[in-house]
């Protein structure tokens, strides 16, 4: 499976201009991708820096044809300009076998500029591993307090879906909604999570312990050895230093079948920089 992640920035470039067109582009040269995750997705911002007002999820499913793309909304809300939503996107053209949304803790946190945030997961079927759950997130850039909550809870997704994964529900073939899910140990999670290897978040979503454990790709391939930048590479805005908050992590299952990972550490077509990985 190969698969690229990206926070997009509303696709907006450090140029200042919008282009959905350009996300996929680069996200293409990169690596032919079988799942595409991207966050920060606008649905109706005409206000923010170069005007997000159309329907970026929809343009990427105009983009990739004999893809399915699947949405999150972390914020959906209604303003002077209609209904507006921001979020996550996962797009793949390998077979789906069931999408959840998950709304991630929001504890409130007095006078911190926030949003709620979110996490996307499509259990689908790559035909090399078999069923694998892709999670895809964005986790709250000013609030530590919601930073960590939501780390943990991510942590607490992975137990529980492999706790099913070894414990499934009553088996049941009745075509109702409690008609048999595929569950899976397999899974992955990749994202913006807007803390550092150092941080503590990082600890506690990469803590051991229970039935499962995430894993960060980049220490699987590389050790030791520092990670490559990801954020502040050419916009300074955030902080003076280039540093790292985008990872490909892996559960138990994965860890041995992590074959390759790239940054484009080139394009300005976000101030983010996009991350491949390929597991095999």
């Amino acid at each position: 499976m190969r698969l690229v992640t990206w926070n997009t920035q509303w696709c907006c470039g450090n140029d200042g201009v919008v282009s959905v067109e350009r996300i996929v582009e680069h996200a293409r040269a990169l690596a032919d991708f079988d799942v595409l995750c991207l966050q920060e997705v606008a649905v109706n911002y005409p206000r923010v820096q170069g005007n997000a007002a159309h329907d970026q999820p929809a343009i990427v499913e105009q983009l990739l044809p004999g893809f399915q793309v699947f949405f999150g909304a972390a914020v959906d809300e209604w303003n002077e300009h209609g209904r507006s939503r921001f979020g996550n996107l996962i797009a793949t053209r390998l077979p789906v076998l069931q999408v959840q949304h998950h709304a991630l803790p929001y504890p409130a946190d007095d006078g911190v500029r926030s949003m709620p945030r979110m996490c996307t997961v499509v259990t689908l079927r790559d035909p090399a591993l078999g069923p694998v759950r892709v999670l895809t997130t964005h986790l709250e850039f000013y609030s530590k307090k919601q930073r960590m909550a939501q780390a943990q809870a991510l942590r607490a997704l992975l137990l529980e879906g492999s706790e099913q994964a070894a414990h499934p529900p009553e088996p049941s073939d009745d075509g109702s909604p409690f008609r048999s899910k595929t569950h899976t140990a397999q899974a992955i999670l990749c994202g913006d999570f807007n803390f550092e290897p150092t941080e503590p978040e990082y600890g506690a979503v990469t803590q051991g312990g229970g039935i499962d454990q995430w894993h960060d790709s980049w220490r699987l391939l590389n050790g030791a050895a520092p990670h490559a930048p990801t954020f502040r590479i050419y916009d300074r805005r955030f902080g003076p230093e280039p540093v790292t908050s985008d990872f490909v992590l892996v559960s138990n299952a994965l860890r041995d079948r992590v074959r390759s990972l790239r940054i484009d550490a080139d394009t300005q077509a976000s101030d983010h920089q996009p991350v491949a990985v390929e597991i095999a």
